[in-house]
């Protein structure tokens, strides 16, 4: 009997990508057709729950699949991952048109990946769940307890990574820097970091995604720092720098410790790119509280920079918080960080100017022009650098670059030599 032609849409962060390359490879293994979702019988939806667009972005897509089974153009919907999970008690009964909810997967430890990203480069999930119990966030809930990759499956992935020759491997997890804790030995994320380098020799570019600031060690830095397959580039995502919000969040860093972290990591990895996340709108943000985020941003400088309006979610410490903000006032906050931030970003990125880069290739644009990113950039979040070239280029191509143009946000050059 033909197997059904599975299409699979994921949605959310790229740990949620990560599963569905792991639900897509059990299945292909089982002699399924992986197809476009548009082509399948069976549509698969990988769902994310961690804020309200997030939310809705997942109740969209499962209407739009329960619309195109009516008409006839798919056979089964099923439904899983964060948004199933957390809502696996309401959801059968709201929507009875979706044939399955299947919650939370195990961190996968063998199955063959199907890749859903380009080919030339990929992300690597060294860790599930979270350690940190932040009140805003509805993480710990859904993921459960925090669970760490054996150092063994991990090299044995790495390895698997560098035999199909990609370009670039993103070493992920909600957050990596508590890497090993559970696991009952001496292993920390440094010490992983080599092993993985020794396993995947000729995977030119490793990027960490995400690191915890209080668990940033001197020993992380300075490998980031000599390492030069390692891009210098820290996504460290801070929240808030008003010591009062950052305690409601039950974050443990003060002002203080952020400020010393940030001078710490430019202290000792030279020529680094910060990014790091900020929420505004947080219960009881106050304009002093906003202005103080406002000159922080303008006197750190973050190379990158993510802003979110607070989402207040049902089951988590601060959904119960008095002084809950006005969304006209979070929406408004939002505005001008991202506009403040603009200001620094097209700054930095002027210094680029007459400098020669590494970038890696992308894509092609057309007419001789190139997408591509430098070690500072990571994929689907950060910029572009888009690249001049009479020589045909290919996706996964190391190139130098000689920048002759900035924006706020890209940069563009030409090919160098």
């Amino acid at each position: 009997m033909k197997k059904a032609r599975v299409g699979i849409l994921s949605l959310g962060c790229p740990r949620n990508l990560v599963d569905s390359e792991t639900v897509t490879g059990r299945l292909a293994s089982k002699g399924f057709s992986i197809v476009d979702i548009n082509d399948a019988d069976v549509a698969i939806v990988n769902t994310c729950a961690f804020i309200n667009d997030a939310k809705s972005e997942s109740i969209d897509a499962i209407l739009e699949l329960i619309e195109a089974k009516k008409k006839g153009r798919i056979r089964k919907i099923i439904v899983y991952g964060c948004f199933a999970q957390r809502y696996k008690d309401i959801l059968p009964r709201q929507l009875p048109e979706v044939d399955a909810f299947v919650g939370r997967l195990d961190l996968d430890p063998g199955v063959q990946r199907y890749s859903l990203t380009p080919s030339h480069f990929a992300y690597l999930k060294i860790c599930e769940g979270c350690v940190n119990r932040c009140s805003f966030c509805i993480i710990p809930s859904i993921k459960g307890r925090f669970r760490s990759l054996s150092p063994g499956e991990i090299e044995r992935k790495a390895w698997q990574f560098d035999r199909q020759k990609i370009s670039e491997l993103n070493i992920i997890g909600q957050d990596i820097t508590a890497y090993g804790r559970d696991l009952g030995t001496r292993t920390d994320l440094a010490a992983l970091l080599k092993k993985i380098l020794k396993a995947a020799p000729d995977i030119g570019w490793f990027r960490l995604l995400y690191l915890y600031p209080s668990r940033v060690s001197d020993a992380l830095l300075r490998l980031i720092r000599d390492e030069e397959r390692i891009c210098k580039y820290i996504d460290v995502p801070v929240q808030h720098t008003s010591d009062r919000i950052l305690k409601l969040m039950n974050r443990t860093t003060t002002r203080k410790d952020i400020t010393g972290l940030i001078e710490r990591i430019r202290r000792i990895v030279p020529g680094v790119a910060i990014r790091t996340a900020l929420i505004t709108g947080f219960p009881t943000e106050t304009d002093k509280d906003f202005k103080e985020m406002v000159s922080f941003i303008k006197d750190t400088g973050f190379e990158r920079l993510g802003v979110f309006m607070y989402s207040r979610e049902e089951q988590t410490a601060a959904y119960d918080l008095a002084g809950q903000i006005p969304e006209k006032v979070k929406q408004a906050r939002f505005d001008t960080l991202m506009a403040v931030q603009q200001e620094v970003s097209r700054d930095i990125n002027s210094r680029y100017m007459g400098k020669v880069i590494d970038v890696l290739i992308d894509n092609k644009e057309g007419n001789g022009m190139y997408l591509g990113r430098s070690q500072h950039d990571a994929p689907d979040v950060d910029g572009t650098v888009f690249v001049r070239s009479k020589k045909a280029l290919r996706h996964g191509e190391f190139v130098k670059v000689s920048v002759c143009d900035t924006m706020e946000y890209d940069l563009v050059g030409e090919l160098a030599g």
